[in-house]
């Protein structure tokens, strides 16, 4: 299947939106046709190849049949990489902009830097890896929507801003440093593993789903509170998938949390599991 290789000439000027640019939507296009495809710089009508250095990789994908999207370069501006993307694998060489991964469906995403604000958000299938930190509202919700991340897979390999799943309806995020204010703010299900430090307010307005804390240790709000419930097993099945999905979740089965339900406060019937030192 098709590999192209897209390298940045210059950092653009203004933010880029480049939703059109996905492994399934160029799958059958030639570097050519690409190149030619419009992007727009503020008001002004650019095209790709104005901006991105397009060549195909004439060994073809390294995944067989999916097709593969290469971005190579300082991305920090350019916007909604992998927007609503279906299949395929894109790699970003480099940091990424704001709404990475937003609205994705299937494939694999994975980012060699940084991330800006609401990456995932309102993701619904496939798996994104992200080497270094992301900003606010991480797998949450777009703005004016009720629903955050839906399904899929999001590991974090750094840090994670402000409101992280906030909204998070299904799917896994999994925080291999530490997450902000208002994590799991508002969670309707799904799991939530955090290994570092969590900010003020976690699981605020918390309806239902797992947060897992792996290290921190702060008090959690008094409308949460520690249960009595016999969770070995479940905690076992759990530990093994987290483990599987990122090695900073190594080693949890044998240390059996804290199991504390919330948010009451609004009759929330979630969880949090704090591991054991």
């Amino acid at each position: 299947m098709s590999r192209l290789i897209l390298r940045l000439r210059h950092a653009p000027a203004l933010r880029l939106d480049v939703s059109g640019l996905t492994p399934d939507a160029l799958a059958e296009r030639s570097a050519s046709d690409v190149a030619k495809l419009p992007l727009w710089q503020g008001k002004e009508r650019l095209c790709v190849g104005d901006l991105f250095e397009v060549r195909a990789d004439a060994n073809g994908s390294a995944h067989g049949d999916t097709p593969e999207l290469v971005f190579e370069g300082d991305l920090g501006r350019c916007d909604r990489l992998g927007w609503q993307m279906t299949r395929g694998t894109l790699r970003v060489e480099g940091h990424a902009g704001d709404y990475t991964g937003c609205g994705m469906a299937g494939g694999t995403l994975e980012i060699n830097g940084n991330a800006g604000d609401f990456t995932a958000a309102a993701m619904s299938g496939g798996h994104l890896a992200l080497r270094g930190n992301t900003g606010d509202f991480a797998a949450a919700a777009l703005p004016g929507d009720m629903e955050g991340m839906r399904g899929g897979q999001l590991i974090i390999a750094g840090h994670a801003g402000d409101r992280l799943a906030d909204r998070m309806r299904r799917g896994t995020v999994l925080v291999a440093g530490n997450a902000g204010a208002f994590a799991a703010s508002r969670m309707v299900a799904g799991t939530l593993g955090i290994a570092g430090d969590v900010g003020a307010h976690l699981a605020f307005g918390m309806r239902r789903g797992t947060v897992v804390l792996v290290h921190a240790s702060g008090p959690l709000a008094p409308t949460f509170v520690e249960t009595e419930h016999n969770i070995a097993v479940a905690w076992a099945l759990l530990a093994r998938s987290l483990e599987r999905a990122d090695s900073a979740f190594a080693g949890l089965a044998h240390r059996l949390p804290q199991r504390h339900a919330g948010d009451l406060a609004v009759d929330g019937k979630g969880e949090i599991l704090r591991c054991a030192a």
